[in-house]
């Protein structure tokens, strides 16, 4: 049985060159991690002028096989090849629990394209003791540089729990109000308040905590230094981490008070604290900019802190612009 995969279109144009080859990649990891090696190599084709992704399997896809698939990040439409180049569309239901506008509404300076936060997300997962289970587990997820909460919105429309850091007050006040109002508008029942973070008498910062009862799901983003992670929250109580990191342009995070824009610096610094709350099988993902730092170092940063690098996590290497070219390290506890 052969399949093409229609890659979905994106407002960002240098995004919307590289998806395809980013989509060719995360199908691998979808077959070796949650399908059993079910597919076949994919090849690059077009039909009608647009980029499909062509695959084959022995049988053809289960309904469950299916609806794992429907959550490829940039996979907008499957189809069956019928023959003589006709394509007949296939349903891939994705695990979306909320509406997608939970994803797309937010617009700011410095986002990470949502294609490629669901991306690092999905081959995260993958990359885990669990990754057979991606249709049906509820994973714990921490974003330990959080920003305005793309990762933890992404893991929210999965249905699982969420957990975030983020230095800056104005980027948590920025995400409060707009989780809280969006929240309202879709009349979905929820509890959420911000609380003052003190650990040990001293004050680190605040809290935003939500619980949604329909969905048992519950999210909390820290106001805090990320290299202070180990102080927030229990050893081994999330099961993926999941970071896009400074990319040295625009980008920063404090560290001990003052800037660092380099992200080895931060993994130097906050590594050992992130690693102590991955269970064992946990799996963490980071993304970086190749210009500032070389993959190879960044590896042994990982094997030094006692991760298992996954290799080879290759293909998700991409230009974003002329100072960042983008690249993907996985690693397992």
């Amino acid at each position: 049985m052969e399949y093409a995969l229609l890659v979905a279109p994106s407002a960002n144009r240098v995004y919307a060159q590289s998806a395809p080859d980013l989509t060719r990649a995360e199908l691998a990891a979808f077959s070796a991690g949650a399908l059993g090696g079910a597919l076949g190599p994919v090849e690059r084709r077009e039909f009608g002028g647009r980029p499909y992704l062509v695959f084959a399997t022995e049988n053809p896809l289960t309904e469950a096989e299916l609806g794992v698939l429907g959550n490829l990040s940039s996979g907008f439409a499957l189809f069956e090849l019928a023959g003589e180049g006709l394509l007949r569309p296939v349903l891939t239901p994705p695990m979306a629990t909320f509406d997608d506008d939970l994803i797309s509404i937010p617009k700011y300076s410095g986002k990470t394209n949502e294609h490629f936060t669901q991306l690092l997300l999905n081959v995260t997962a993958l990359a885990s003791a669990w990754g057979a289970d991606f249709g049906t587990r509820t994973f714990t997820v921490l974003d330990p540089v959080a920003g305005r909460g793309t990762t933890l919105n992404q893991a929210l429309m999965y249905g699982w729990d969420a957990l975030g850091i983020e230095v800056d007050g104005k980027d948590l006040e920025a995400y409060e109000a707009f989780l809280k109002t969006w929240l309202r508008r879709k009349r979905i029942k929820h509890s959420a308040e911000v609380t003052p973070l003190r650990r040990e008498g001293r004050r680190l910062g605040r809290r935003f905590d939500v619980q949604l009862p329909t969905t048992s799901q519950r999210l909390t983003l820290f106001e805090a230094d990320t290299v202070n992670a180990r102080l927030l929250m229990k050893r081994q109580s999330t099961d993926l981490i999941v970071a896009d990191l400074p990319y040295g342009v625009v980008h920063g995070s404090r560290t001990g008070g003052k800037l660092q824009r380099g992200p080895l610096d931060l993994l130097e610094t906050a590594l050992p604290g992130w690693v102590e709350l991955i269970r064992p099988g946990g799996a963490l993902g980071l993304s970086w900019n190749t210009h500032v730092a070389p993959r190879e170092h960044a590896l042994e940063l990982l094997a030094d802190a006692g991760l298992t690098p996954i290799e080879p996590a290759l293909g998700f290497e991409h230009r974003v612009d002329q100072a960042i070219n983008r690249d993907i390290v996985l690693a397992r506890r």
